[in-house]
């Protein structure tokens, strides 16, 4: 993926929908192939946060009523899309038997926390409450993300605690505070890391609406109250920068009494899931959250 990078000017020197551009251009090699969906539909639903586009995935074999994963896309709360993600949404759809429903979500900075946080949740609240319009089973949801939409999925079920009842939470490479430390950023981080720290608080920057929001449990739920939360698979690159984060969580988590799960992938980078269609261990890794959601989903 470094290399399809490297086909475009360096990513400061580009604006921010130069930037967007390039970064779906980097990904469209990425999504190419995949599974074949039995349907996939696309429509916009009507929440009390306003008009919400989701993408159903319904793989072949899936019931007229089947239980359904909530997938939010990566990208710092700033890059990427429904599009970028399409691939990976289609493998979880057919590997483990679900639904995938990828909630799109307003990009920051044109719109701030707690806009993106506030869109998700209402459109998991219109999914539990009309699931059955899209051919979900509400009774059975997990809820899952990469990267900032990782911190998004958590976030989300924190928020819902009590209202929507998710059976699990999967975690992939989450971004869930602002502070990396100067040993992850001297062993994995740096300029030439494809992720690092100067890069984390920029996307911050461009998510906040103040600094201070960094310490809101809400915009980096590290920091959240989590008892209560259902059971989490946290799939965790060897060489992230942001590895010490998704362990710090499962610790957190662990503490609160959530059945929490670690997978280390030694060798991965952050988005490694992304290189599915060449690399194996994208592939154990696509495999290893399949089969959590449907070990979880499929009762």
């Amino acid at each position: 993926m470094r290399a399809d990078w490297a086909a475009f000017p360096p990513a400061e020197t580009l604006s921010l929908p130069e930037l967007r551009a390039a970064a779906e251009q980097v990904r469209a090699r990425w999504t190419a192939g995949g599974p074949t969906m039995a349907d996939t539909v696309e429509r916009t639903i009507a929440t009390d946060a306003g008009g919400v586009r989701i993408r159903v995935y319904r793989p072949q074999g899936a019931g007229a009523m089947a239980p359904a994963l909530l997938y939010i896309h990566g990208g710092g709360f700033v890059l990427f899309s429904l599009d970028t993600h399409d691939r990976l949404m289609r493998e979880y759809a057919a590997a483990a038997g679900v639904v995938v429903v990828g909630i799109d979500y307003p990009l920051s900075p044109e719109a701030r926390f707690p806009v993106a946080l506030d869109r998700i949740g209402a459109a998991a609240r219109w999914i539990a409450a009309h699931g059955a319009t899209i051919g979900v089973d509400p009774r059975r949801l997990a809820i899952g993300g990469d990267s900032a939409g990782a911190n998004l999925a958590i976030a989300t079920a924190v928020d819902l605690r009590g209202s929507v009842a998710f059976d699990a939470i999967l975690s992939n490479y989450g971004f869930f505070s602002t502070v990396v430390s100067d040993d992850a950023e001297a062993r994995l981080g740096g300029a030439d890391a494809l992720l690092h720290r100067d890069e984390l608080l920029g996307y911050a920057r461009n998510y906040l609406t103040h600094a201070a929001q960094a310490a809101d449990p809400r915009a980096f739920p590290l920091s959240a109250d989590l008892a209560g939360l259902p059971p989490t698979l946290l799939l965790i690159p060897g060489l992230d920068v942001l590895a010490e984060q998704s362990v710090a969580m499962a610790r957190r988590m662990r503490a609160a009494g959530v059945a929490a799960e670690t997978v280390i992938y030694p060798g991965a980078t952050h988005s490694f899931l992304e290189a599915m269609s060449i690399a194996d261990l994208a592939r154990r890794g696509i495999a290893d959250g399949a089969a959590f959601l449907a070990g979880h989903l499929h009762r």
